[in-house]
């Protein structure tokens, strides 16, 4: 990785940033590459359970840098992607927060949509500008309409005008909009809340309501069990037990 994304983990909480901030932290072919390193090295550490993803400077990202930022994009950028991008596809099953400081914009907005929560300064922007540039948005297209509805997906896809923050919760895509000095805080409140969980309790909980959406409800239901019971035979099932009979809180340890 360069410095065109920062990754930091203090205690189980890890921190991407876009960090091209000269260019609204636009996504030139470095940044994608640093971007989908820093979510593989997030799902890969183990003392990482939570992610919080924002923006240097006032962007969270505006997208696709159509200029290049002195690296052109590969035509790779624009094809079916390997599934090494969080917004393309990777399975990370620990939870993710986007902390939207700016405009989040094009493949910026997809990589928003595919965090389990959105929280947004009062300042964010969101769109996807591609129609307006005479290009089809693909991830966005098949994400967006599970995430806020047909008629809202529509909205933000065809139309390709930006809405503001207020207008992006009224739609479901943000869970939560704060006032811009604390957005930060309030990811970083969150993220402690989701550490007080069991880490493994959480991933399986995660995955289960995911691939719960996209098969039939008994198979479903039999994958759930399944990870139920791997669940129930690791250290943290007993310390949790353990915690609840002496009535002090857990120590997990992610194993």
């Amino acid at each position: 990785m360069t410095n065109t994304v920062l990754y930091e983990r203090i205690g189980h909480i890890a921190t991407v940033t876009y960090n091209r901030p000269e260019a609204l932290n636009a996504i030139n072919a470095e940044l994608r590459e640093d971007l989908d390193a820093a979510w593989v090295r997030f799902r890969d550490d183990d003392e990482a359970w939570v992610a919080i993803v924002t923006g240097a400077g006032r962007a969270f990202s505006a997208g696709a840098d159509l200029r290049g930022g002195g690296a052109a994009l590969p035509h790779s950028f624009w094809e079916v992607p390997s599934l090494t991008s969080l917004e393309n596809g990777l399975e990370v099953w620990k939870p993710t927060i986007a902390a939207v400081n700016g405009y989040c914009l094009g493949f910026a907005l997809t990589l928003a949509a595919s965090c389990d929560f959105v929280i947004a300064s009062d300042r964010a922007e969101f769109g996807f500008p591609e129609v307006r540039l005479g290009v089809p948005t693909i991830q966005g297209a098949v994400r967006m309409p599970g995430r806020v509805g047909w008629s809202n997906a529509m909205e933000l896809l065809l139309i390709g005008e930006r809405v503001d923050a207020a207008r992006a919760k009224e739609m479901g895509l943000c869970w939560k909009v704060v006032p811009h000095e604390s957005l930060m805080d309030e990811a970083q409140a969150l993220a402690e809340r989701l550490c007080a969980s069991a880490p493994l309790a959480v991933r399986a909980t995660k995955e289960v309501a995911w691939r719960g959406q996209r098969g039939a409800w008994v198979e479903a239901i039999r994958f759930g069990e399944t990870m139920r019971r791997v669940a129930n035979a690791t250290e943290d099932a007993g310390e949790g037990m353990a915690a609840a009979r002496e009535r002090r809180a857990p120590v997990w340890r992610g194993r």
